[in-house]
């Protein structure tokens, strides 16, 4: 048990004891459970997330489920701030699955019962196996799955047709001309969709625990595929950088993208995460022209691009630990949230996928179009793409990457070599940071 849980509830004990003689009446009354819950809520997700309240109750109707109304990232900040006692805070939330070993180490969330949760839920071939298992820090379980993602392609079919790129075929990047596809590379979030389709390990833990990294490794002592991708990539900035476009330019670069991007510019290919499909649909003629394509459409030196296995989770506050009635409460809560039955419902209000549901259920359903072909091109894409690093070290490769590529515009290299020294100097100097 947390070490502040277990001393608040050493305090929370005593008082009990000596007003109800230690009987736990509160938890547990005639219907199950009678306890009450908050439960943080983004104000879009609001209608499922009470649906899910009221299915809930019909089991418990003696329990209680208040909700927060607070965007996620918001409401992890407060909890960074403060801690898990404060009341702003809730009982159940949704975090990233980046944050869970932060979260972990902040002694902020309970374990939960995740196996039996899964089997309750329904659709999880391999629970370990899939995003449950990223969950999983030491012996516990600290959420449970409500969403994967991972990055996808979009293509502008007007642009494609001008530039003839045929979008209905497979794509080899280092074919194209220099803005016929945008990616930013700089940023590692996009960076290492490049990396993994060569299997370079930026940041990893060998069999014995200890931090390891292809990029402190010379660049003649690389494999042949791990050399031709970095070849890939500084081609790709030396075009960029003669091109004089803001592609490398961290701040400029969005904006940019956007423009190159719009029926009319130069680029027919985008690397992005589905999240963004309204905002590129507006580009691309209100969708007249947009297409959507699964990651693996395009390779780099004929390997598939490949993204992580990212994706989204619903935590317990730790303060809840130790409470037999509140955990219920949670776990069914969040059964119910996540119930295949409703997945098309979820998606409509949350634009999240569900790991355990067919892709079938989506097709099936009356989504637009768009949306089925967002969600086919994100589970085909998740289906091959590797487990998303999720210990705290890897935070550092985010500037560090950043820093090193960004370099080359500064420093002009003059071939691959010399811009690999750029990222073998950044990632000697983080490696001695550990």
């Amino acid at each position: 048990m947390k070490k502040l849980i277990a001393l608040l509830l050493v305090l929370m004990l005593s008082v009990t004891l000596v007003a109800c003689g230690g009987n736990d009446e509160s938890s547990n009354g005639e219907n199950g459970v009678s306890e009450t819950i908050s439960v943080q809520v983004e104000e879009g997700w609001l209608s499922h997330y009470e649906k899910a309240a009221e299915r809930v109750k019909e089991e418990y109707p003696d329990a209680k489920i208040e909700f927060i109304k607070t965007p996620s990232f918001d409401h992890l900040d407060v909890l960074d701030s403060t801690d898990v006692t404060n009341k702003d805070v809730a009982d159940v939330f949704a975090i990233p699955a980046d944050r869970i070993y932060g979260l972990s180490q902040n002694e902020a969330l309970s374990g939960l019962d995740a196996k039996t949760m899964a089997k309750n839920v329904g659709g999880f071939d391999n629970y370990d196996e899939g995003l449950g298992g990223n969950f999983k820090v030491g012996e516990d379980y600290l959420a449970f799955p409500m969403n994967i993602e991972t990055l996808i392609i979009f293509g502008n079919s007007a642009n494609a047709k001008a530039n003839g790129i045929d979008l209905s075929k497979t794509i080899e990047f280092t074919d194209l001309d220099t803005e016929d596809m945008l990616i930013p590379a700089f940023d590692a979030w996009f960076g290492v969709a490049t990396t993994n389709s060569a299997d370079i390990e930026l940041l990893g833990k060998d069999d014995s625990g200890k931090l390891t990294s292809d990029l402190t490794k010379e660049f003649s002592d690389l494999s042949k595929d791990k050399q031709q991708l970095f070849e890939a990539l500084f081609n790709y900035w030396k075009a960029h950088n003669e091109a004089k476009t803001s592609l490398w330019d961290e701040d400029a670069a969005w904006g940019y993208m956007d423009t190159a991007f719009s029926t009319g510019g130069k680029a027919s290919l985008r690397l992005e995460g589905p999240w963004s499909t309204g905002s590129l649909s507006n580009l691309a003629n209100n969708g007249e022209d947009l297409e959507i394509l699964p990651i693996n459409r395009v390779t780099i030196n004929g390997n598939s691009l490949a993204h992580w296995k990212g994706g989204w989770g619903l935590s317990v506050n730790a303060r809840v630990e130790g409470n037999e009635g509140k955990m219920k409460l949670a776990e069914k809560f969040i059964e119910e949230v996540v119930n295949p039955k409703y997945a098309v419902d979820f998606f409509k209000a949350t634009g999240k996928i569900l790991e355990n549901v067919p892709l079938s259920t989506y097709e099936e359903s009356d989504l637009s179009d768009t949306d089925k072909t967002v969600i086919s091109a994100v589970i085909k894409s998740y289906e091959e793409a590797p487990a998303r690093p999720l210990f705290t070290e890897w935070g550092s490769v985010w500037d560090t990457w950043k820093n090193a590529i960004l370099s080359w515009s500064n420093t002009k290299p003059a071939n691959v070599e010399e811009a690999y020294e750029e990222l073998k100097a950044s990632f000697d100097a983080m490696m001695l940071n550990f």
